[in-house]
């Protein structure tokens, strides 16, 4: 049976993890017989936004906390984590992937991501374990392992600044996934495109497939 640690970056799209995308991954991982740990970074959010209006609100939130409510309190400091007792490394989307997992969001290829992510990539990259991503979540990939074939849809603006960190992007549609075989990273678009819920679904189902087969 294997075993998935899933990093989250908060709860809500426009501040943190892509709730659809966070919940129906780990629905297919134990659907497909498989079983996962959350992890979060312990650190404030980037901002708060209301999601409602779109407005950035004059509060403080915490990525762990927050990010515990869609694991429902099952969820481990990110500094905790052993890629020695994962199978496969998955990070949902969501503006938090981009905005407190990294600084794609405001940065764009320059960048960083934040030291407990990095060391988590790395750690399973280096032990030759494959490493997921949805949504806008590949760029951290890119910035972090540089020469990978990936994707995240069909924006050219957010493929061009994926390109220039030197991966490789390749346009897809709902469902699809890319998987560098190389590299064992796996990655499938979301709402990166217009899309619903039963696609989100797909696109998770999809992907946890594939790395289960890897």
């Amino acid at each position: 049976m294997k075993k998935f640690a899933v990093i989250l970056s908060g709860s809500g799209v426009f501040d943190g993890s892509e709730i659809h995308e966070a919940t129906l991954s780990m629905y297919a991982i134990r659907k497909q017989g498989a079983t996962y740990d959350v992890f979060a970074p312990d650190m404030d959010q980037y901002h708060v936004v209301n999601h409602i209006t779109g407005e950035v609100m004059d509060e403080t939130r915490n990525v762990l906390v927050e990010s515990a409510r869609i694991a429902r309190g099952n969820i481990k400091p990110l500094k905790e984590f052993d890629a020695n007792a994962y199978d496969v490394l998955l990070l949902p989307g969501g503006f938090g992937a981009a905005k407190n997992l990294s600084t794609f969001a405001f940065d764009g290829p320059d960048c960083k991501v934040q030291p407990e992510v990095e060391k988590a990539i790395k750690d399973m990259h280096k032990a030759g374990k494959p490493i997921a991503a949805l949504c806008i979540a590949p760029a951290i990939l890119a910035k972090v392992l540089g020469d990978v074939k990936l994707t995240i849809g069909q924006d050219k603006e957010t493929a061009d600044a994926i390109t220039s960190l030197g991966a490789t992007h390749e346009t897809t549609d709902h469902g699809q996934v890319i998987i560098d075989e190389k590299n064992k990273v796996f990655t499938t678009p979301c709402y990166m495109l217009e899309a619903d819920i039963v696609q989100i679904g797909d696109g998770a189902e999809n992907i946890v497939r594939a790395l289960l087969k890897a």
